[in-house]
């Protein structure tokens, strides 16, 4: 079985004032996908499935290296030895993905008693506090002479909607762009779940091996929720934007760690929440 495309065409009847008639629609594609983890322990082989997400099919690999690095499951890239997809007797839907760790990787089993399950819409229930992730190790990212000016920021939202190939034939991904201080793309992934964007993007960069995201910016669609801005810090990212709004705990994080925080990016004009030295705003 082929892999699945990100997008499928319906017939459909759309209706525009009083008048009906048929036509295609082109949908994206929501499909699960589980993650299973293998690593060896005592000798032995073991097999644990760590997270089920609704996402749009396309980039696994850097969805679960994205997912596994920003929950601190792994460390870096030279964790993982390899993927695999599992294979059916009949079919292969590319549903489920084992990622199989390196002999002696630097992984503590005990952080897989806690199971994990997403959706497309509002990502792990019941995360962390605050005070836990200072606790796991993440750093405050630290304050550099390099500052974005807003009026690079204010560009950013229609360069990344020009970059979104999938949402122009759909209108239903969320996105995640990563830019640097001049306002240059430099890798962009869509999602119908806005944090498997963003574990798609920091994953590709984990790859890579291109972390931390230092001097550069992450510019997400839609609101900005405590998880995402968990997964910039994981990463190293300075700067998180959005067109929408934070919630508060989102804003807690971003200034517990010193990440500067920036939404509703629209119509030159933005809100700051944190670490406004970041900016330059007379330019």
């Amino acid at each position: 079985m082929a892999r699945q495309k990100p997008t499928q065409r319906y017939s459909i009847q759309h209706i525009q004032a009083h008048t009906m008639q048929q036509r295609r629609d082109e949908l994206v594609l929501e499909e699960p996908l589980e993650l299973r983890l293998q690593f060896t322990m005592s000798g032995h082989m073991l097999t644990k499935s760590v997270s089920i997400t609704m996402r749009t099919p396309g980039e696994d690999y850097a969805l679960a290296a994205g997912f596994l690095f920003t929950e601190d499951i792994i460390s870096s890239a030279d964790d993982i030895e390899k993927f695999d997809y599992c294979v059916g007797k009949e079919t292969q839907a590319f549903n489920i993905l084992t990622i199989r760790l390196k002999e002696g990787a630097t992984f503590d089993p005990e952080k897989l008693v806690r199971h994990f399950y997403t959706t497309s819409s509002c990502g792990v229930c019941g995360k962390a506090s605050i005070d836990a992730l200072e606790h796991r190790g993440l750093q405050t990212i630290p304050v550099t002479k390099n500052s974005l000016t807003v009026s690079t920021l204010y560009e950013l939202p229609d360069r990344m909607r020009e970059a979104q190939a999938i949402f122009e034939k759909t209108g239903g991904l969320h996105a995640a762009g990563l830019f640097s201080f001049e306002g240059e793309l430099i890798d962009l992934y869509e999602d119908i779940g806005r944090h498997n964007a963003v574990d798609k993007l920091i994953g590709a960069r984990l790859l890579d091996r291109k972390l931390p995201l230092q001097d550069t910016i992450l510019l997400v669609s839609g609101r900005l929720g405590f998880e995402i801005t968990q997964k910039a810090i994981s990463a190293g990212l300075p700067i998180v934007a959005s067109v929408g709004a934070p919630s508060h705990l989102s804003v807690e994080l971003a200034r517990r760690f010193q990440m500067t925080l920036v939404g509703f990016v629209r119509e030159q004009r933005c809100n700051v929440y944190s670490v406004p030295a970041r900016l330059d705003h007379t330019r």
